[in-house]
């Protein structure tokens, strides 16, 4: 089967009347050795079923259909979905039916009948992070997943305690998986040419296996909402004061005196745990 070179990237374009816009993200991935370089870091299974956020003109979309996968592609932009499968027809006619297409936000589709395996996505920038959480706290199917994002969401996602840029996003992806970097991919490979760096993250989910999710998050968030501060200074409002901080830190094993950025999600799973129902502020 044909992948989609430069010239195809521009002719579908055209005969669409796309405009590539800043406000969806939209940079499209126009080099045949970049998206097969995705499909096999992906680490993927011949059962999987891939689900694929944004995928435009279909470049990725056509190199994951070249290994025989399922793929349901989650598209946004009206045009875009309605002409996926007429692409698929024409590039890879012998896989067409192994496609389907969801025109909508991946923020708000209605994925349950789907139960897809794995994600796998070239996600717009802007949106990359909210996507990844919510599709990993809304689809209990999904077993690993591979994401292109911005070089700098790259290194957040994938950032350990003690790193500079370990934050919310961090954490929370820790939650629900094992995240690693996958590469770099050079901006050359986008039509329009993006004037940032490009990273892949993989991950293979875990789970929070008896932990309480929401209450973990909000002992994160807090945590980070004023990172410079200690612990017992960040987390008052979270416990019902300073004091009360402090003894729910203790209880979970925690120095007080640390700052949410040296703590491990397991650490923070902890200290949630160590806060009674009845302990929340009025």
């Amino acid at each position: 089967m044909t992948l989609l070179g430069p010239a195809d990237v521009r002719q579908l374009a055209d005969r669409l009347g796309i405009r590539p816009t800043k406000q969806l993200g939209q940079n499209f991935v126009h080099d045949p050795n970049t998206v097969r370089r995705i499909v096999r870091a992906a680490d993927l299974a011949p059962d999987d079923l891939v689900l694929e956020v944004g995928p435009g003109l279909g470049s990725l979309t056509l190199a994951l259909l070249e290994r025989e996968l399922a793929v349901c592609a989650v598209e946004i932009d009206p045009p875009l979905a309605a002409a996926l499968p007429e692409t698929v027809r024409q590039f890879a006619p012998e896989q067409a039916e192994r496609l389907t297409v969801i025109a909508g936000d991946a923020l708000r589709a209605d994925l349950s009948g789907v139960k897809p395996t794995a994600l796998v996505a070239n996600l717009p920038y802007n949106v990359a992070v909210p996507v990844v959480l919510h599709l990993l706290a809304t689809v209990p199917s999904l077993r690993r997943g591979l994401v292109m994002v911005q070089k700098e969401v790259a290194d957040r996602l994938t950032a350990g305690p003690g790193s500079r840029v370990y934050g919310v996003p961090s954490v929370k992806l820790a939650w629900y998986a094992t995240a690693r970097q996958a590469g770099k991919v050079p901006a050359a490979v986008f039509w329009p040419v993006p004037n940032v760096e490009s990273g892949l993250v993989g991950f293979e989910v875990h789970g929070g296996a008896g932990a309480d999710r929401a209450a973990t998050f909000a002992v994160i968030d807090a945590a980070f909402a004023q990172r410079r501060k200690t612990l017992r200074a960040a987390l008052a409002g979270w416990a019902g004061g300073a004091p009360e901080a402090e003894r729910i830190l203790r209880a979970a094993g925690v120095d007080p005196r640390l700052r949410g950025e040296q703590l491990t999600v397991d650490d923070f799973t902890r200290i949630a745990s160590h806060r009674g129902p009845g302990d929340a502020p009025g």
